[in-house]
This record gives C-alpha cells, structure tokens and sequence, in this order.
C-alpha cells in the first residue's frame, strides 16, 4: 500500500492558513481540519459538549445544545488555566477523529495528508507525526487588520490571541516550506502552491 505523506499545515490566526488547505485540496490532497473537527465536537449535542458543561458550567451551552463560543473565548483567553482544562477536553477527541481521517485517507490511497492544525508548533507531539511542516506566515500587523475585519474583534482581543500561541519566528524555525500569504491574490497564492505541490506528491495541474 502506497504511504502517505503526512504534511502538517500551521499558521498564526488570519495567516489565511484555510486558503491554503482548500487550495491544497484541490491538488488533490486529503485534508484533515482540525478547527473544522473541534466545531462538529463542539457543535448541538456534540461529543465534547457533556464534559464542557460539566467542567465549566450550563451556562458555556446554548438552547441548541452547542458551546457559547464567545463566552468561552473570552474566558479561555482571558485565563490559562481555563485554556488547559478546555484544551485537555478537546485535543483527545480531536486526535481521536484526526487519527479516524487520516486512516480512511490512508486507505483511498491518497499521496498527500494534509494536518491542518492551528496550534501543531505549540504541540508536544504533533512534529513528530508529520513529515513535513508548510507555514503560511504574515506579519503581526496584517493578523490583526484581517481578523478584526473577520470576526469584529477589538485590536486588543486579537492581541491577546496572538500573545497565546507560538511566535512568528518559533513557527518560522520549524518550518520545511513557508508560504509568505501578504499582498497576494487568490490567483498569486494558488500559483505559490502550484510551484510547491510536486515536493508533497501532489498534482498541479488542477490549480
């Protein structure tokens, strides 16, 4: 059976990191979304949501069944304790359902595995799953104008995000191939991709 490549996909907060996963997608890889995963979980009657509401409360659950997202960042953010015990809910189960993917993709005989994983530098254990890391990477300054015009954050809160995860250059350090996602078109950047994607066994030709 062919063996996938396992690529990990990371970037700060409005690095346009999701761009990137579609684009390689269309290439042809298997993407595995682990911010997509986390909202299933996180969703009405979702895995997570029984041991969410009972580590912090009925009031981090709407009528529907589904978290408070607000609530829960402003205290997740706010307090690193609150983030660890979020974090130790959540990771299991979205490791449990990446892990789920991946196999079904191994056995498609898909070329590429595409990790998309927010947080994979910060991780203890996710570099030595994958065999190579691609960063999409933007200054602090163009995070914050695309995130606050996304989400309608204040600049402060948007701050606050970029303070809790890896430093630009720690992601840079990590890095096997960085994509530099500022000024670009969508075009540019589906052309920065096809320049890279033959590294990651992945065709071009349908970008």
């Amino acid at each position: 059976m062919l063996t996938a490549l396992k690529l990990g996909l990371t970037g700060g907060i409005g690095s346009g990191k999701s761009t990137v996963a579609a684009l390689l997608g269309a290439s042809g890889a298997a993407v595995v979304d682990a911010d997509a995963i986390a909202r299933e979980l996180t969703g009405p009657d979702g895995l997570a949501m029984p041991m969410i509401v009972a580590a912090f409360g009925a009031e981090f659950m709407t009528p529907e069944g589904a978290l408070e997202r607000e609530k829960m960042r402003t205290l997740a953010y706010a307090n690193a304790s609150d983030r660890q015990r979020l974090e130790a809910i959540m990771h299991p189960l979205i490791r449990q359902e990446t892990q789920r993917l991946a196999a079904l993709a191994q056995a498609q005989q898909r070329q590429c595995i595409v990790f998309d994983i927010p947080l994979l530098i910060e991780s203890a254990t996710w570099r030595q799953q994958v065999d190579r890391v691609l960063v999409v990477d933007c200054t602090a300054e163009v995070q914050i104008s695309r995130v606050m015009a996304r989400n309608q954050l204040r600049r402060d809160e948007v701050e606050k995000i970029i303070s809790t995860q890896a430093s630009r250059q720690r992601r840079l350090g990590a890095a096997d191939a960085v994509i530099f996602n500022v000024g670009l078109s969508l075009e540019a950047l589906a052309d920065e991709i096809r320049q890279i994607s033959h590294h990651f066994g992945l065709s071009s030709a349908t970008l």
